[in-house]
This record gives structure tokens, C-alpha cells and sequence, in this order.
């Protein structure tokens, strides 16, 4: 029996004249989500994205692995199609086609939606006969409007005829590409890769940009940080990774600041060169995995002196969320068991042992000018190392 996908749309639906941008960038979404698993004829009408494969080898079930993280749907389906649109075509498909789920069930119902108002039987006319020819096949069950084990779903649209059971859920949030770009400061710990796919859930295409100090850090942690962003690349897309070379800066923080600003100086450095490097990409914001309170450069004052240094906005979309919920977060897209890995990232580097956690920001802008960061700045910015994450 054939088989294809209807896709639910999210909040495209509430876009009002903006709705057919929108659909048309989540439907290059999904081709590019698809591209080598076989292929499939991508289509829209009524709120729903069709997509039916076309040759015999497409894989199906990767097929809705793939879409289940597509941004832009809020449920899909698998489902068989009908031979003839006709009532008596959809009596015959929906046993056979969900004859596993029906016979390891003790109740069902069944939901019509008629699209094609010429079809000439009405949903409850559906329903009624639908039922009666699935307690013909499975006498064992019983009819429950209100908690059924299964529920079958019969939808006659424009162009066919649809069986399924319960829809799964989709990613939600809207299609990367349609919220404009920015930049996420990528490190190889655990909320780096979750504020990257918080924002990406929010229609933001992303690039990559990582600090990396050897010999203090390892070339182990930078491919630490590649197969996070692989990860996380299965939800935000394809992307580029810039890697930074930032020993010498952090040399010279070391030698001619104070000990007790290193942090709050390098996080400007940061931010400094990542908003040259964002501009370049066509970025209109950078992001960042801080947390409100979590460690002594993520206090109010210090994250006002780290925003000072540049003038793109910065989103954190973490700030207030505690480390369990963001660990939660990280499970649920597979970035927690290799955040974890102990290959430590340029941030561990010269920490001071009683970092200011209330900074001057006249203070730290004095000593930051002192030091005289600019030519090693323009050095790394010339020296950027570009990784093409998948």
C-alpha cells in the first residue's frame, strides 16, 4: 500500500500575508533535510505539507526521523493512500493498513476530516461506516470516543484519500531561515550547543564561531565542538564553524591584565571578534549560552561590561533557565554525553582564582586599553579557520 507524509504547519498558520514565504522556506528545509534519503515530491495545500516519495528505494522511516526535527511542523503523520477516492476505498484500506495497531488494541474511534466538500458522504457518515467496517474485521474491540487506544484518522483531501493513526510531534517553532542570522559563540561545554538550537527553533540561521587556545586546548576539544554542531546541525542545518586562534591573546591577557578581570576581558574579546566575524557572514546578532548567576562572568554587572564591547544584540536565550532544565534540554537533542567529554575549551584558561563578580566597567575598559589587544585581534581575524558543518 502506498505510503507518504502529511506534515502539519505550526505557527505558520497565525502569518497571515507572510504565510506562502514562510511554507516555501520550510519546504527547501525539508528537501534539504531529505536530500539523501531518496525522492520525494514536496507539496502544500490546507495547512499541510505532503511529501510522497517517488521511487521505491526512498526510505520512509528515515524519512520521518529526519522530519521530526524539521523547525515549522508541529505534528506529521504516515499514511496510506487510498487507492480511489471513495468511501468504499477508504473501508478497505483502513484495516488492512493499521491492522498491527488494531489488533494489539482493545478500543478505538475514528476521526474524519473533509476537506473536499464535494465528497459525498460527510464526516460523521465517515466515521459511522469506517467503524463498522474495523469491528468487522477486529470483533475483539470496543468503540471509545473518549480514551481510545487507537485513534484512526481518515482524511479526504482535494487530491486523494488518507488513513492514519495517532500524528507524532514535530519540532515545532518556525523555519530556520525565516528569523534572520546570527552568530553562536560555540563552546564544547552544555549550553553553548542548547542556546544554538533554542535560537534555530526560532527561524535563526546559524553560524559557528569557536575560540580555540592550543596548546592549552587540544585539538580533541575543537573536534569536540565539530560533533556538536553535527548534532545540533540535524535540527539549525548546514553551517560554517570559524575557528579562532586565541593563545596569543590569552598570553597577553594573562601577562599585562589583572588577574581578577581575565574573565570579564576575555568575554569582550570575544565579542569583539565575533561581531567582525558575524557582519562578515551577514549576522544581525550574536549568541551567546550565559545563564543569569551560573558563574562569576554571568553576573549582571559582568555580562553589562561583556555587551559594552560590541554593539550587535546579543540574545541568551538561557539567562534564565536553571542548569537542570538546560541539561533536560540537552538530552532531548543527544549534545549531553559529548558536552560532558573532558577535553576543556579555551574559557578554562588562565582562570583567576577571585574573579570580580560586580566589574567597573570604566575599570575594565581602562585595562583592557592598557593591554592593547587590536593587532593581535586583526592577526586572528586573519588567521580564522572555516569548518563546513553539514
Amino acid at each position: 500500500m502506498k505510503e507518504i507524509l502529511l506534515l502539519k504547519n505550526g505557527e505558520i498558520v497565525l502569518k497571515g500575508l507572510n504565510r506562502r514565504q514562510f511554507e516555501d522556506v520550510l519546504k527547501r528545509n525539508i528537501k534539504i533535510a531529505l536530500r539523501d534519503v531518496g525522492k520525494f515530491e514536496i507539496t502544500s495545500a490546507q495547512s499541510t505539507i505532503m511529501i510522497n516519495p517517488l521511487t521505491e528505494d526512498a526510505d520512509l522511516d528515515e524519512a520521518c526521523e529526519r522530519v521530526s526535527r524539521v523547525f515549522g511542523i508541529v505534528s506529521f503523520s504516515r499514511a496510506a493512500v487510498c487507492d480511489e477516492k471513495t468511501l468504499g476505498s477508504v473501508l478497505e484500506s483502513a484495516p488492512v493498513y493499521l491492522e498491527k495497531q488494531l489488533k494489539a488494541a482493545k478500543t478505538f474511534k475514528v476521526e474524519a476530516k473533509r476537506s473536499d466538500k464535494k465528497f459525498p458522504y460527510k464526516s460523521p457518515e465517515i466515521c459511522r461506516e469506517t467503524g463498522g467496517a474495523i469491528l468487522n474485521a477486529f470483533p475483539h474491540l470496543k468503540v471509545d470516543v473518549h480514551d481510545p487506544d487507537v485513534t484512526v484518522y481518515v482524511e479526504i483531501r482535494d487530491f486523494g484519500a488518507y488513513i492514519h493513526s495517532d500524528p507524532l510531534r514535530g519540532a515545532g517553532g518556525i523555519p530556520v531561515g525565516t528569523g534572520g542570522k546570527a552568530a553562536i559563540l560555540i563552546s564544547g561545554g552544555i549550553d553553548s550547543p542548547v542556546a544554538a538550537y533554542m535560537m534555530a527553533k526560532r527561524g535563526v540561521k546559524l553560524t559557528a564561531i569557536h575560540f580555540a587556545s592550543p596548546p592549552y586546548t587540544s585539538a580533541r576539544a575543537e573536534e569536540k565542538v565539530v560533533r556538536l554542531l553535527q548534532k545540533v546541525s540535524r535540527y539549525a542545518g548546514p553551517m560554517k564553524m570559524y575557528t579562532v586562534p586565541f593563545t596569543k591573546l590569552q598570553e597577553k591577557l594573562r601577562d599585562d591584565c589583572p588577574e581578577e578581570l581575565f574573565t570579564i576581558i576575555m568575554r569582550r574579546l570575544m565579542m569583539q571578534i565575533s561581531e567582525r566575524i558575524a557582519r562578515q557572514n551577514d549576522c544581525a546578532a550574536l549568541i551567546t549560552g550565559e545563564s543569569l548567576g551560573q558563574v562569576a562572568s554571568q553576573t549582571i554587572g559582568a555580562l553589562g561590561c561583556t555587551d559594552e564591547a560590541a554593539s550587535m544584540v546579543v540574545f541568551r536565550p538561557l539567562i534564565g533557565m536553571d542548569k537542570q532544565e538546560i541539561i533536560d534540554i540537552s538530552y532531548k537533542i543527544d549534545t549531553y554525553e559529548t558536552s560532558i567529554e573532558p577535553y576543556e575549551d579555551c574559557c578554562t584558561v588562565f582562570t583567576p582564582r577571585h574573579p570580580r563578580t560586580k566589574p567597573v566597567l570604566k575599570y575594565v575598559r581602562e585595562a583592557q586599553e592598557r593591554a592593547g589587544f587590536e593587532e593581535l585581534i586583526e592577526e586572528a581575524l586573519n588567521n580564522l579557520k572555516t569548518t563546513y558543518i553539514p
